[in-house]
């Protein structure tokens, strides 16, 4: 049970981590908004690039809660870590992320 309820901490500061990365990103290209992301980019949701072109898709912050979305974000970390301006890269086929994310939407 300990570990269950480290594993959700540690997952928390991921999210946290991860959101608050988004949203310098976001100001530092300079776009206008209060949250510091594109015009483009709902309010509730973030932006993820994806595969070898790195295709951008915008994405629900409730897939965040998900295992299998957890899952991909562990993968991007161990693969690039978050510290850099590159954007939430996510090391996976796009179609197998097309799959994944309408499965859980």
């Amino acid at each position: 049970m300990g570990i269950r309820k480290s594993n959700k901490v540690s997952q928390k500061a991921m999210i946290k981590q991860i959101m608050k990365r988004c949203s310098s990103i976001g100001k530092k290209h300079g776009y206008e908004n209060d949250e510091g992301l594109p015009m483009d980019v709902p309010k509730g949701h973030f932006v993820v690039y994806v595969g070898e072109n790195r295709s951008r898709y915008i994405v629900p912050i409730s897939i965040l809660e998900r295992p299998e979305f957890l899952s991909l974000l562990h993968q991007a970390e161990e693969e690039f870590g978050f510290d850099h301006d590159m954007g939430l890269t996510i090391p996976c086929d796009e179609q197998v992320f097309q799959s994944l994310t309408s499965f859980l939407r």
